[in-house]
């Protein structure tokens, strides 16, 4: 009887502590609150051993990740898999054994807010294993460094030369790969990576070669408005919390985390910050870049005064390179053809929403894939143990619009 109660009451306890109360509509809720429970236990962790001395918090995340999820260079009958680098950069290949003789090629950037994961988990292996598979394409998953050790610029610097890398006759040459049919892709961070590589790609008149497409995953690409639509409405919604992106934004920047509830406030986008110009702030100005559906009921947060000084301390807020959403017009109308997928429940969405109208505006072709019921990290999380089915439909969605434009 006692082994029956104390199972009884280790079970609600897990119950207690795996529910969460989810908005109506998210895909397959149950799982999603399963996969937040083993996020959180994690995070938790990490932020005990931190706050303790023993390790950086994302160190310890870095270690589970590596443990768990972290794959060697594994071939199969359909692809062969190898480690090597581009540009002095980390990089796992993906190549299909047959095929065609030139091949379509995508460069890949993942995502982890700057800080974690790898193109060597086991989630990436797959998604590029498929990506090659199905496309007949040589996938390139990139590893930059992370932070806190990396900090802007040093992603973005290691994103590019990778990009040049990945693009020049060598390589091409080397892996079979059409120089016509090339893309460059991310998700989240990732996504931001890929953003930005797009438009310097755009805009040097010195290259030869250059991207047929870029394909955005739920990119982050902005640091100046924490109160758009989406982080109002899904500041609660796992994977990824409002707080959560403030602060590997704040890490990324190599800024004092002590900022996080400034930004957190728009304190440090004030109207008295005479470092945003009016139109800096006419680039994230959700009121007129979001569909009226994505705009509800909410209202802009606008701090008449804040905290003074903060962009100053912080350029990189304002720098076009960690955010893409700022690019003026004439650079946007140099990239290539876009891809952009979204998802309701995700503090990013209007990120991804407010650059596709923008992209649009300055005459670029762009898909939006919008997913209703889906949230942050779905289409990586579609190999999980709880993998959803949302997960796969906007994987299988994805490489249908790569098989289509590169």
């Amino acid at each position: 009887m006692r082994l029956l109660w104390a199972g009884a009451v280790l079970l609600s306890a897990v119950a207690y502590y795996v529910y969460l109360p989810l908005p109506s509509g998210v895909s397959e809720p149950w799982k999603l609150m399963l996969l937040d429970a083993l996020f959180r236990s994690f995070m938790g962790a990490s932020d005990v051993a931190h706050a303790l001395g023993m390790c950086h918090r994302v160190h310890m995340l870095n270690w589970v990740v590596s443990l768990v999820e972290v794959i060697d260079a594994r071939s199969c009958s359909a692809v062969h898999v190898s480690d090597t680098t581009l540009g002095g950069v980390p990089t796992r290949v993906f190549k299909p054994k047959g095929g065609s003789r030139l091949k379509r090629g995508v460069i890949y950037f993942h995502g982890g807010g700057w800080a974690l994961g790898s193109g060597r988990m086991r989630s990436y292996d797959l998604l590029c294993r498929k990506m090659a598979q199905d496309l007949d394409a040589v996938i390139m998953s990139v590893d930059y460094r992370l932070a806190p050790e990396a900090v802007f610029p040093d992603q973005y610097h290691d994103s590019l030369a990778a990009s040049r890398a990945f693009v020049s006759p060598s390589v091409l040459e080397h892996y079979g790969i059409d120089p016509q049919r090339l893309c460059v892709s991310g998700d989240s961070a990732g996504g931001n990576l890929a953003a930005a590589v797009a438009q310097e790609f755009g805009s040097d008149d010195s290259l030869t070669v250059k991207f047929k497409a870029q394909a955005l995953i739920y990119p982050v690409l902005q640091a100046l408005d924490f109160a758009t639509p989406s982080y109002q409405q899904n500041q609660a919604v796992p994977i990824l919390y409002r707080p959560v992106m403030a602060r590997y934004w704040l890490m990324y920047l190599g800024a004092n985390s002590s900022l996080e509830p400034l930004l957190l406030a728009n304190n440090h986008s004030s109207q008295d910050q005479t470092a945003i110009s009016a139109h800096t702030r006419s680039k994230v100005d959700w009121t007129t870049l979001l569909p009226e559906q994505h705009k509800k009921h909410f209202q802009p947060v606008f701090k008449e005064t804040g905290s003074v000084g903060v962009v100053s301390d912080v350029p990189g807020l304002t720098d076009v390179r960690a955010a893409p959403l700022l690019a003026e017009q004439g650079v946007l109308s140099r990239t290539p053809k876009a891809y952009v997928m979204t998802c309701e429940f995700d503090v990013l969405r209007d990120d991804g929403l407010m650059y596709a109208r923008r992209l649009l505006d300055a005459g670029v072709a762009v898909t939006s894939d919008h997913y209703d019921d889906g949230f942050h990290g779905c289409m990586v999380f579609a190999f999980l143990p709880v993998m959803s089915s949302v997960g796969w439909r906007s994987m299988n969605n994805f490489i249908h619009w790569l098989d289509q434009n590169v």
